[in-house]
Formats: C-alpha cells, sequence, structure tokens
C-alpha cells in the first residue's frame, strides 16, 4: 500500500477512509481526500493500537489496519477464551467463527493456537473506488472467512499484479465467468466478488440466493470467477496508478490518440493492448477493421497487439479456460443492456434457448455484436474453440467508466444471471 497524509487521495485513500469507519473511528465521507477529518481519525486510531500517533498511514498503520480491509483477524488463544467471548469481543458471531475454523476443538481451545475472527461487516465493498490492492484484500477476506471457497492466481499482469480467481461448487456444470478485460469497465469487479460473498454466505447459513437454494446450486455447478482480467488497467482508471514509469508511458500512448480522454477512455492493459482482441478467433479480421480506423499502435482502446495472446493477461485467461474446459462462461462489461450470445454465423448447442433465458430474468435484449466488434473476443474464441454457450453481458448504461451509484441497479439486474447461468 502506499504511504498515505494529509493532501492524498485516490482510492487507497477511499480505503483508509472505510478501514477507519469499520473500525469504529468514523464517521468519515469515502471521498478519497486525505483532509483534517481522515488525519484526525487516523491518529486515533494510531493511538488506540499503540503506534506513533503521526496521522501518516505508513507500512506499520497498514499492517495494523489489515483486518478492516480484509474483513477478518487472527486471535491467539488465551485461557478462558471461548467462542462466545470471543465474538463478543470482536463483534462477530460465534457461527462465523466456527465456519471460518472447521478444524477447532470448540470446546478445548488451547492456549498459543490461532483463530480466523469473521468482522462484523461484508468483505466486499460498493461504495468506493476500486484498485488491484482490493481485489486481493477482497479475496484474502473471502478464503478466510469461507474455507470451502478455494483462491488462487491464473496468471499475472504486465506489473505483475495477480490475477485471481475463486471457486465455489462441486457440481458438473462448469461455468466460468469473468470481468473486466476492459479497464474502464472495472465496476463489472465488485459484480462478481459480491455475488461470490453473497453465494457463499448463503450456502453457510443453508439458505437461497435469488431464489434458488445456495446448496442445491453448489450442488449442480461448480463457479470459478476471474473477477479482473485488468489489474494494471483498473489502477490507472480508477487514480491508484497517478504517477511512476507506467503511468507516464500510458499519457504518451493517450497522447497519439486523442479521441479517447485520459484516463477514462482506457480500455486496454497497462501497454496499451486490448485485452479482449487478444483471442485466436477471427484475430486478423480484428487486425484489419482496426488498423482501417486508425489504431495500428498500442492505445488506450481497440489495439489488437502485435500477435494473438501476446499480452500476459489475455493469455492467462485462455490458458486457465483450456484447462477448466468449462460448459459456459459469462464475460462482464460494460455499458449497454445488451447481452451478445453468438460468434459470427456459430451458434452454439442451446446457445439462443440460453441467451432468452438469461434476456428474461436479466430485462437486457438478446442481441448479435456488430460486425466491427465481432472478431477475437474472449467470448467469440471460447465458442469457436469449445462450441459450447458463450456471452458477453454489457451491464448497465451511460458513459464508462459507470458511477458506482450505478452498482446496485447493476447487481439486481445481473444476480439472477449469475444463478440462472449455472442451472441452465
Amino acid at each position: 500500500m502506499k504511504i498515505l497524509r494529509m493532501g492524498s487521495r485516490g482510492p487507497s485513500v477511499e480505503l483508509l477512509q472505510l478501514a477507519l469507519v469499520r473500525a469504529g473511528f468514523g464517521p468519515l465521507d469515502t471521498d478519497g481526500l486525505f483532509g483534517p477529518l481522515t488525519e484526525a481519525a487516523l491518529r486515533r486510531f494510531q493511538s488506540a493500537e499503540g503506534l506513533t500517533a503521526d496521522g501518516i498511514a505508513g507500512r506499520e498503520t497498514h499492517r495494523a489496519l489489515l483486518p478492516w480491509y480484509t474483513g477478518y483477524r487472527i486471535h491467539r488463544i488465551v485461557p478462558g477464551d471461548t467462542f462466545w467471548r470471543l465474538a463478543q469481543r470482536y463483534g462477530s458471531t460465534v457461527d462465523a467463527i466456527r465456519l471460518a475454523n472447521p478444524g477447532a476443538r470448540e470446546n478445548d481451545l488451547r492456549p498459543g493456537e490461532t483463530l480466523v475472527i469473521p468482522l462484523g461487516f461484508d468483505v466486499v465493498p460498493t461504495t468506493i473506488r476500486w484498485s488491484a490492492a482490493l481485489v486481493g484484500y477482497c479475496v484474502r477476506g473471502l478464503q478466510a472467512r469461507y474455507p470451502f471457497l478455494a483462491a488462487g492466481e491464473i496468471g499475472r499482469s504486465v506489473l505483475g499484479r495477480p490475477i485471481w480467481r475463486l471457486r465455489l461448487g462441486e457440481g458438473e456444470n462448469r461455468v466460468l465467468y469473468n470481468a473486466t478485460h476492459h479497464a474502464n469497465e472495472w465496476l463489472c469487479t465488485p459484480l462478481l466478488l459480491k455475488f461470490c460473498e453473497e453465494l457463499a454466505a448463503a450456502f453457510a447459513a443453508s439458505d437461497s440466493i435469488a431464489g434458488v437454494s445456495a446448496a442445491e446450486l453448489l450442488a449442480r455447478a461448480s463457479f470459478h470467477l476471474v473477477p479482473a482480467v485488468n489489474p494494471d488497467g483498473i489502477d490507472l482508471v480508477t487514480g491508484e496508478l497517478d504517477g511512476g514509469e507506467s503511468f507516464r508511458q500510458a499519457e504518451r500512448i493517450a497522447a497519439a490518440y486523442p479521441r479517447f480522454p485520459f484516463p477514462d477512455g482506457w480500455k486496454a492493459n497497462i501497454r496499451g493492448t486490448d485485452l479482449n482482441l487478444q483471442y485466436p478467433a477471427g484475430w486478423e479480421h480484428a487486425k484489419a477493421i482496426k488498423y482501417a480506423q486508425g489504431i495500428v499502435s498500442p492505445a488506450p482502446a481497440d489495439f489488437v497487439g502485435r500477435a494473438p495472446l501476446d499480452a500476459p493477461e489475455s493469455r492467462a485467461l485462455y490458458d486457465y479456460t483450456l484447462a477448466l474446459s468449462p460448459c459456459l462462461t459469462l464475460s462482464y462489461h460494460t455499458q449497454g443492456r445488451v447481452i451478445y450470445w453468438r460468434y459470427g454465423a456459430m451458434e452454439p448447442p442451446r446457445g439462443r434457448e440460453i441467451g432468452e433465458k438469461l434476456a428474461e430474468v436479466s430485462g437486457y435484449a438478446l442481441e448479435d455484436a456488430p460486425y466491427v466488434s465481432g472478431f477475437a473476443g474472449y467470448k467469440d474464441w471460447f465458442i469457436a474453440c469449445f462450441d459450447c454457450p458463450g456471452y458477453t453481458i454489457e451491464a448497465g448504461q451511460g458513459t464508462n467508466p459507470l458511477p458506482l451509484t450505478d452498482f446496485d441497479e447493476i447487481y439486481r439486474e445481473n444476480l439472477p444471471v449469475l444463478v440462472q447461468a449455472a442451472l441452465l
């Protein structure tokens, strides 16, 4: 994490402010501006934690704030500890502690051993701008709370950031949902992570999600989620990456294509390659179309790269998909409230039928992708390679990047899609 002090701004400050509120040192607006109120709250937190109360969030302060970034803390057992007493102390519940510690002997806690203590708030925030670091915090937090959830990396970005994956369920219907190929469509990342959290919580509570029993859902399907294909791009668009050579390189790339506002118009990875024009499905057609439009070098959007899969992010998702061999994929983008369902004239078995059901439950239109955008996408390659249903979902309506205030409506529209796609 960055060193944050008076005058700092951006997504890291929003996360700091949220963490201070979660820790009980609010109220604070999560406005991303490190001003006097944020400094005062931080000093109070530092004093309570026995740190130097200098009002600067450096390494030790971020370490102390980690439980409020991830949603859990590690407790070392001392004599007299019980699940009930720990729940009261940390604002948790006995059920949450029991779930997070399946190997713990509840009636025989051993001093010196450690327990995971889930804290009393949702892991996934939906009211602050996102960053690659926040994706990692949420993955860690969800895995700690729900040990039946598997997590790992499928690869690394240009700047070495993890491209995370999550898996829930053991059913035969393997579905792979991915989000944020495009940097300025980062609102899709919390969409998948919130779904993951709600599905895991519903399963743990023997509850339902979108009207379907979570236990039944995870018995019939296995969900494989890649919530942030383009982590470097997220940081650029949201303002987390606001200096250094990578930022300056992106500025130089954008200067050659002034039609794209910077950074809001940035869709590509940090090297200027559009990750959803990288797949071996009509890549030469995509190249010809984009070159005819004047996109002949790294650009904020629409540059196909020098060769298929030469961007590490697209290559990682390609390799992961080949290894997994899913029976259906959803690729989340914004915007347009439309679902694209086939590749050219290729219609995978049940592709239209399932697409019509997803359109019905979301209220979105089911359409063919425009010709100029109809090649080299992940959905195109998946259909061509596997002959299985694959969909690009353009969530929400407006100008990218969509505002956070649109999130709740987008989530409401797409929750039944995320559930039903695994059952059809």
